[in-house]
């Protein structure tokens, strides 16, 4: 198979061995790291020593001898009885020790006492001469009224125990960690504020996206300076939505912004607004925009928008009342009736397509910034600022390896610098050297070599047959991309892969390109028929590929003559479900009927191409298919080399080969 990273087309090469083919098993998932949890130690010696206390407490007035309440009436008794050893007075509170043990009825059962307590009914002057009186013996002591420090603190404990707990459990709760710590601020954004002690991003640090750094860089200078675009009446911008396919630097230009503009930076995920509560999000919302107003001039960054912003009433069922809420609640911060004077609203997404209309409008947002894939330049920028801290051989050529990159986002490009870092130092490499980036380079864009897949000498040399078609119908038309290495080692889920390296970048392709994309793509399975007598079933790929293209040409690009310029089935898109589902039926059974006749006319007419210059050439395409055997791996130097054209192709000057023509 093939694949062509600046349109998305596969390479041409030998497909999957099987449908079936295993694959390798996972490791042993029972060697995992497994961390350690959050230490309670603090909480649980909290717990032990109130415990301590506690028992404390209870023993020591558990091992006190027991102290009877008894009546007034009955210390007069014992009083008269001459049974009273000693007594002490303290105000009313009368605690005493009797002389033999006495017997009182308390709740239906008779106690043995001694020691006794009670209480004055009032003032009573003779009380001491009735003591003298009838109990002569008896120790009389008045003391100052005092407080039963014991008795409080007994009694206070266990609620101070209870208290201590739930002011601790209270206060961890709301320390904003995970899971039920965040219970009591769910009405919080949970935005995070980048302070300046954190390591900066700056527009130094990105590359290959030029447009986007300079509609950033004004907005970071509205707010240094917002007086220099007021003074003519202009207004600053109050939003910008940051849109581009996954990879190509969106989060990354955010960042600089925030380490550019020298104000407050809040930055928030999506899916931060909808969390753990139903009916939070318009909360949070608030809040973000509270928290803005308070440090303006600021700007606040919401990641992945398309979390909060998709269109509203979407969808298989209609929309979802909580996502509209916080919409709602969004669109009303970014232009109701209250201004935010100094907040900017950046926003990033990769589907700007499922976002709501009122969203977009100006006023909200009003510029959108497209951060597309590199150019040829921008991949050269992007290498170099991926390679600041990487130590590089001399040799080194970063336009030749972008050049050989087409289509890859930043984020790509960054990958392919570590991954030859890596390999650099698998192999013991001083310095990273031409051949770890192209080793990355085919790792990334072909698949990684699959040595362990042991193939019969008969499937090697079908796939060599196989590749050598695709390589040398390619070879022989004008105006088709350059062979840049043919390999029959397995990469990837394909046994071979032929890849081609366009001359330029291209943006648009004429009629006759996607000819000759057809005439090539059936090249692999033409030199099966023709040398081997045979087809297989690697061919599936190719053949799935030059129908979808043929189709693509009938009803989306216009290029059938008989149907004309005329679009049939256009996808049918659910913006909730973030996909198409189907394709619309816009067309007759009879235009149906011309439309399956117009592809297969394509394909057939492709395929005899392809047939007819092989046939031409089958000395070449069997010393191609040989040269292949032999050295696994060839990269187009040597193929022209192989034919004696070195440096040309012979399509490019023959006149005897026939174009590609229906």
């Amino acid at each position: 198979m093939r694949f062509h990273a600046e349109d998305q087309k596969p390479h041409w090469g030998q497909g999957k061995k099987g449908e079936d083919e295993k694959r390798g098993k996972l490791g042993d998932l029972s060697k995992r790291i497994v961390p350690n949890p959050r230490s309670r130690f603090p909480l649980m010696l909290w717990i032990i020593v109130s415990f301590i206390i506690f028992m404390g407490f209870n023993l020591y007035f558990q091992s006190r001898e027991t102290r009877v309440e008894i009546s007034y009436s009955r210390f007069i008794e014992e009083i008269e009885a001459g049974n009273l050893a000693a007594v002490d007075i303290a105000d009313r509170h009368v605690e005493g020790e009797l002389a033999t043990t006495a017997t009182v009825v308390l709740s239906g059962s008779s106690i043995d006492f001694i020691q006794f307590e009670t209480w004055l009914l009032s003032d009573d002057p003779d009380l001491f001469s009735v003591i003298r009186e009838h109990s002569p013996d008896a120790v009389v002591n008045g003391l100052p009224p005092s407080t039963n420090w014991g008795g409080v603190v007994f009694s206070i404990l266990p609620l101070a125990v209870i208290v201590v707990f739930w002011v601790f459990i209270m206060r961890t709760m709301r320390g904003g960690g995970a899971g039920a710590g965040k219970a009591f601020s769910f009405g919080k954004s949970g935005a995070r504020l980048l302070t300046e002690d954190r390591p900066k991003v700056t527009f130094d640090d990105v590359a290959g996206l030029p447009e986007a750094k300079q509609e950033l860089q004004e907005i970071v200078e509205f707010l240094r300076e917002p007086m220099k675009f007021q003074r003519l009446g202009g207004k600053i911008p109050k939003g910008a939505l940051l849109v581009g396919p996954p990879g190509t630097g969106k989060t990354l230009l955010a960042r600089a912004v925030a380490g550019e503009a020298e104000v407050p930076f809040l930055s928030i995920s999506g899916s931060d607004f909808v969390e753990m509560f139903v009916g939070v999000g318009a909360s949070r919302v608030r809040d973000l925009f509270e928290q803005g107003k308070a440090n303006a001039p600021c700007i606040i960054f919401i990641d992945e928008m398309d979390a909060v912003g998709r269109m509203r009433g979407a969808g298989l069922g209609g929309g979802h009342d909580e996502r509209e809420q916080t919409l709602n609640q969004l669109l009303v911060e970014m232009d109701g009736f209250e201004s935010n004077e100094g907040v900017i609203l950046l926003a990033a997404t990769n589907r700007p397509d499922v976002l709501d209309p009122a969203l977009l409008r100006p006023g909200r947002f009003d510029r959108q910034i497209v951060v597309d894939r590199p150019e040829l330049q921008g991949r050269v920028g992007i290498l170099k600022v991926s390679a600041r801290n990487v130590t590089l051989d001399e040799k080194v050529d970063f336009k030749i390896i972008a050049r050989g990159t087409p289509g890859l986002s930043g984020a790509d490009l960054a990958n392919l610098v570590n991954e030859a870092a890596l390999r650099a130092a698998r192999v013991g490499h001083k310095a990273v050297e031409m051949e770890d980036f192209e080793e990355a380079k085919d790792k990334i864009m072909l698949g990684m070599e699959r040595k362990s897949v042991i193939l019969s000498d008969e499937e090697i040399k079908t796939t060599a047959y196989h590749e050598a078609g695709h390589a040398l119908v390619s070879w022989l038309t004008p105006g088709t991309d350059p062979i840049h290495k043919v390999t029959i080692i397995p990469r990837g889920h394909a046994l071979g892969i032929t890849h081609f390296l366009p001359v330029d970048e291209r943006h648009n392709y004429s009629r006759q390109y996607w000819l000759n994309t057809l005439t090539s793509a059936l090249g692999g399975r033409t030199a099966e028929k023709l040398a081997l007598t045979d087809i297989n079933t690697g061919s599936s790929q190719d053949i799935s590929y030059a129908t979808e293209i043929a189709r693509r040409m009938v009803c989306e690009w216009g290029m059938s003559e008989v149907l004309g310029p005329v679009t049939f089935g256009k996808e049918e898109n659910q913006i909730f479900l973030g996909r198409e589902i189907g394709r619309v039926k816009d067309h007759s059974e009879a235009t149906a009927v011309v439309i399956d006749k117009e592809i297969r006319a394509l394909v057939d007419a492709a395929s005899g191409r392809a047939e007819k210059l092989l046939s031409a050439n089958l000395d070449k395409l069997s010393l191609l298919a040989e040269t292949l055997l032999e050295r696994e791996t060839l990269t187009g130097d040597d193929i022209n080399e192989l034919f004696g054209l070195a440096g040309k192709r012979q399509g490019d000057d023959a006149e005897d080969v026939e174009p590609p023509t229906e």
